[in-house]
């Protein structure tokens, strides 16, 4: 791990001020940072400690909605009585994350950032990594890549073909994207609302560029709009193990009923790309429409148009088709306890 300084910031002007200086990143729960840190993965010459900043609520928005603070933990807003009772997608993401001890130090805005999922990634002796080192390749395209994208990794990049083909490993984030969170910062040019749909970024030509922030942003809170789908919710996780292991594919799904018909949706896939796979269409297919199986297949296609699987991965089509089908048909059923396969 290489040298670098330590301040702790006791407001977030002073935060932001100090973070707009080149390599210095913000310290939460550092669940995330710091393993990377070890890997040598990361190696930032300063970090500014956020921890003391008062981040830490989640609060009713006058609208209905919520805002929830960035240095919220994870354990602390799964169990949040506001977050089980209108937003229960939400809660039971949380709790399909990680495991117990992460959950208690991980935070609302660090899981917004964790960097990629990808073994190539993060063993620093592997050269051809287009995040780490833009423009020497992608090992992981004819390497073991089980895991790996098969969504929105087929833009043209730095080196010949695909740029990158790793995921986003958060469980968070995929119910925040089929709930329409926002994420808002502040910097040192001043406060900003990010959709939450625009704030991570797919790996096109700069494939280390993950997110929207700017220089020195930090960001502050999510906001949720007004719940749609307190009774109709399920997130669906597969993965190898049932627990403390990354999602193969992920699935939220939120539904607004109107007697046995679909009112509105939320629906978002985990584990198939660099970012929550949210299309809109997948969601206009579904309102208006009975609560059938036909209809969830429908919506599937059109989420899942375009997926392109590797060696090791194609499997991963099939499955999140069958996934947003078996998610959407329970959360028509009015089952809100998420599980895990």
């Amino acid at each position: 791990m290489n040298s670098f300084t330590y301040e702790r910031a006791e407001a977030s002007t002073r935060a932001t001020r100090s973070a707009s200086v080149h390599g210095t990143k913000f310290l939460a729960g550092g669940t995330n940072l710091v393993d990377l840190m070890k890997y040598g993965v990361e190696s930032p010459s300063a970090l500014v400690d956020i921890n003391h900043l008062d981040l830490s609520q989640v609060i009713q928005s006058p609208d209905g909605g919520v805002s929830i603070g960035a240095l919220v933990r994870n354990s602390d807003l799964a169990d949040h009585a506001l977050i089980k009772t209108n937003y229960p997608l939400l809660s039971q993401a949380l709790l399909s994350g990680a495991s117990p001890q992460l959950r208690n130090m991980a935070t609302t805005g660090g899981n917004l950032l964790q960097r990629t999922r990808c073994y190539y990634f993060t063993d620093v002796t592997f050269p051809a990594c287009n995040k780490r080192m833009p423009g020497s390749g992608c090992a992981a395209i004819k390497g073991y890549n089980r895991i790996h994208a098969i969504l929105g990794q087929t833009d043209k990049g730095p080196a010949s073909g695909e740029s990158c083909i790793a995921t986003h490993p958060s469980d968070m984030c995929v119910a925040m994207a089929a709930l329409g969170a926002k994420v808002e910062v502040e910097g040192p040019k001043g406060k900003r609302s990010i959709a939450f749909a625009d704030f991570h970024k797919l790996p096109g030509t700069t494939p280390h560029i993950e997110t929207a922030l700017r220089p020195g942003e930090l960001i502050t809170s999510v906001t949720l709009p007004p719940p749609r789908f307190a009774k109709n919710a399920f997130y669906l996780k597969v993965r190898d193990r049932n627990s403390y292991a990354f999602a193969l594919i992920s699935v939220a799904a939120g539904l607004e009923m109107d007697g046995g018909n679909i009112k509105s949706a939320g629906l978002a896939l985990g584990g198939v790309a660099l970012k929550p796979w949210r299309k809109p269409e997948a969601e206009q297919a579904l309102s208006g429409k009975p609560a059938s199986p036909e209809t969830f297949r429908q919506a599937a296609g059109i989420l899942l148009a375009g997926a392109k699987g590797y060696e090791h991965n194609a499997f991963k089509i099939e499955m999140a088709k069958q996934g947003v089908v078996r998610a959407l048909t329970l959360a028509s059923q009015g089952t809100t306890e998420g599980v895990q396969s």
